[in-house]
């Protein structure tokens, strides 16, 4: 007898899914960033992908409602807020200290979600295993994204306007997780999808010319690039997440968004032959660790249920 699937493990899996694709794309990404400025190359990719999601999805276009559109607006504007912090901090601070900063997103979301106006109606507060989990997370994090010869002190040494705006990229991704376990249960994932995307392009092409003297060079891998960007890890990847979300707490979405780096690093040496390292090793295997605490060690009275939508109650 064949056991079904349930539509939290469905979502679970599509999610690691959408995670592996972001963490893989890196290496093309960043090649294609020699050709063109990256606001410039975030702003394209999202106005192609909403393009595309404006036609895959234009049946929906008529059934949109304000509070439809509003809620588009709110996690659009997140989204934005998380893509420009971070580009713009990148040009004025290392690398690692930027990827260390984002990582914070691990633990801003069960920071967020223990708060009552943003936690979902009926929801419990994050559980123990949640905070250990977004800590081990972290931790790996940290260990996959320094070079192993950098001193744990010198992260901390010196805070500059890049580490600010770092910040502000890791709140605008954390926000943009709770504001989907809000929408998406209410809202279907298509038109959140859409709408969600149309809006990011739109903050985006007003914050572009303050953030950047924008240039590009056309070429076969930044079209490549572009196209796999808007289409796979844009259009695709957050109309899944708006799926997802439906049957997933933020705190479980920020766990498996910490894979990403994972990913990465799992590209970076099958394409680059980019060693891991034994920190590295260690850090990944953090992540992972923190993830599976956060998924089987959630006490029994306190799990997180996803707010179901009308059709689902039938």
């Amino acid at each position: 007898m064949t056991r079904k699937i349930s539509a939290s493990t469905l979502a679970h899996l599509w999610m690691l899914v959408v995670v592996f694709v972001w963490g893989s794309t890196f290496v093309l990404v960043k090649n294609a960033l020699q050709d063109v400025t990256p606001l410039l190359f975030n702003l394209l990719r999202m106005v192609l992908a909403f393009l595309v999601l404006a036609v895959v999805y234009r049946r929906h276009w008529k059934a949109l409602t304000p509070r439809t559109w509003a809620a588009g607006a709110v996690v659009g504007l997140c989204l934005a807020m998380g893509y420009q912090f971070q580009t713009a901090g990148l040009a004025l601070t290392t690398p690692s200290k930027s990827a260390f900063i984002t990582g914070l997103v691990v633990v801003l979301v069960p920071l967020l979600a223990a708060v009552p106006g943003l936690r979902l109606a009926g929801a419990h507060a994050p559980a123990w295993n949640s905070w250990v989990g977004a800590v081990l997370a972290f931790g790996g994090i940290l260990l996959l994204t320094t070079p192993a010869h950098t001193a744990w002190a010198e992260l901390f040494s010196t805070i500059n306007r890049g580490d600010v705006l770092s910040f502000g990229c890791a709140l605008g991704f954390a926000l943009h997780v709770i504001a989907l376990a809000h929408a998406s249960p209410r809202i279907g994932f298509a038109p959140l999808a859409m709408l969600q995307i149309g809006f990011c392009a739109l903050f985006m092409a007003i914050t572009l010319p303050v953030l950047e003297h924008p240039h590009l060079v056309l070429t076969g891998r930044l079209v490549a690039a572009l196209l796999i960007a808007a289409v796979l890890a844009t259009a695709l990847a957050f109309s899944v997440q708006s799926y997802a979300q439906q049957h997933l707490p933020a705190t479980h979405t920020a766990l498996l968004l910490a894979l990403e780096p994972v990913f990465a690093w799992i590209t970076s040496y099958l394409v680059l032959h980019e060693r891991l390292g034994v920190r590295g090793g260690f850090g990944a295997m953090l992540v992972i660790g923190g993830i599976l605490v956060t998924e089987l060690l959630q006490p029994a009275h306190l799990k997180e249920h996803p707010v179901h939508t009308a059709h689902e109650l039938g």
